[in-house]
């Protein structure tokens, strides 16, 4: 609790900064979610009711209520994604990956999902892999981006 402390404290328990919180929290639990006793701890710190901050986190696509792994891989499931090879890149993936979409790899490094679109249409077929989106993908390009993840650097960007 003493890291929800310190995040609170940098944000002065205000209100408005919930989604900026909660974004801090989920970067600090180590798994990529929101434990379910921070969430009650900054309910009451904001003096929010906890349905409305499980409102919030719910309602939001970034925001995870179970363990995830460390980089969430992103298959963009949009119509031009689609009609490019998405699904290709998803079966390649889960290959790769050793899971299904939905899924954590047992390292924990991996939690492979289906996603909206992302705007990467230009690019289609396309992942994102936290804040990163790569597109233009080869089964080779695929393996290269897991691999530079699984070794904590980062591959090149199209």
């Amino acid at each position: 609790m003493e890291k929800v402390r310190e995040v609170l404290s940098r944000y002065g328990n205000q209100k408005e900064s919930l989604i900026q919180i909660m974004l801090e929290l989920q970067q600090l639990s180590g798994n990529n979610y929101l434990p379910a006793e921070w969430v009650a701890a900054v309910s009451e710190a904001l003096q929010m009711p906890l349905s409305k901050v499980y409102g919030v986190i719910t309602f939001y696509a970034m925001f995870n209520t179970s363990p995830k792994g460390k980089f969430i891989v992103e298959v963009c499931k949009s119509g031009p994604c689609h009609v490019s090879g998405a699904e290709n890149v998803l079966c390649m993936l889960e290959e790769e990956l050793g899971i299904k979409a939905g899924e954590t790899t047992c390292d924990g490094i991996f939690t492979l999902q289906l996603s909206s679109c992302f705007g990467a249409c230009d690019i289609a077929p396309a992942i994102k892999v936290g804040e990163s989106v790569y597109g233009n993908l080869t089964r080779e390009k695929l393996k290269d981006i897991i691999v530079s993840y699984r070794e904590g650097l980062k591959y090149a960007k199209c």
